[in-house]
C-alpha cells in the first residue's frame, strides 16, 4: 500500500469536545467520515463524495447527528460493528467485524474490533493512521464506567492490538482530552502511565488509581 496519500480534516465540538474526521482519498475524491458527533452544517461544505460514515462505537454522542447525515446523503454506507448495527436505523448498513476492510479509492481501511470501553468499539486503521474513538485518547485510555464496559477487554484491545502497531502510527481519538489533539503511538506511550502497565492486573490497578484521582479532583 502506498503511504501518505490520504488527507484528514478534523472538526471539534459536539457533546464533550468530540472530534470528527473527514478522510479523503485524493485520486478518486471518495470520503470517509469518522463518527457523526457534530452537526452536519459545519462539515457539509467539505463533503464532496461521501461514501462511508464509520462509527467507532454507538454511544449516543458519536451517533448524535447520524440521522441528519443520512437524510442528506441517503446513499452513504454506515460502517459499524455488527454488534451495534441494530442501533442504526437505515438500509445502507455495512456490518463490520475484526479484520473487515473498507475500500476508499486506492486505500483500504482496516477494522480492529477493540471492545472494552463499549462492546461494539472499533478502531479504523488507514495507512499509518489509527482512528481510535473512545478506546484510546492522547494521554490515557478510554474509561470503563458505563454499562457494557469491561476493563479486562479494554486491556486486551489496547495491549494486544493497538500497542502491537508500529510506534509511528498516528492516533486520532474521539475526544480532545489530551495535551494535544493527536500524537504518535510512541509519544502516547510516554504520555500515559496506563500504556506502560506490566500486565493485565497492573493495568486494572492503574485504572483504579486513575478513577480515584478523578473523584478527588
Amino acid at each position: 500500500m502506498r503511504k501518505n496519500i490520504i488527507s484528514i480534516r478534523s472538526f471539534k465540538g459536539g457533546f464533550d469536545d468530540n472530534l470528527v474526521y473527514l478522510v479523503t482519498e485524493p485520486a478518486t475524491g471518495e470520503q470517509f467520515l469518522v463518527d457523526a458527533a457534530l452537526p452536519l452544517q459545519g462539515i457539509q461544505p467539505h463533503l464532496k463524495n461521501l461514501k462511508y460514515i464509520g462509527i467507532t462505537h454507538t454511544h449516543g454522542d458519536h451517533i448524535a447527528y447520524l440521522r441528519d447525515y443520512l437524510h442528506h446523503y441517503p446513499k452513504t454506507l454506515v460502517a459499524v460493528h455488527e454488534s451495534g448495527a441494530r442501533k442504526i436505523n437505515g438500509q445502507h448498513i455495512l456490518p463490520l467485524r475484526e479484520g473487515s476492510k473498507i475500500t476508499l479509492g486506492n486505500v483500504d481501511i482496516l477494522t480492529l474490533h477493540t471492545p472494552g470501553h463499549y462492546p461494539d468499539s472499533v478502531c479504523f486503521l488507514v495507512e499509518n493512521t489509527l482512528f481510535t474513538g473512545d478506546t484510546l485518547f492522547i494521554g490515557r485510555t478510554g474509561r470503563t464506567i458505563s454499562p457494557g464496559s469491561d476493563i479486562r477487554q479494554l486491556y486486551r484491545s489496547v495491549y494486544q492490538k493497538i500497542l502491537t502497531l508500529p510506534k509511528n502510527t498516528v492516533i486520532y481519538p474521539g475526544h480532545d482530552y489530551g495535551p494535544q489533539p493527536t500524537a504518535t503511538l510512541e509519544k502516547d506511550i510516554r504520555l500515559s502511565p496506563l500504556l506502560r502497565a506490566e500486565n493485565e492486573t497492573d493495568f486494572v490497578e492503574r485504572m483504579a488509581a486513575y478513577e480515584a484521582r478523578r473523584l478527588r479532583s
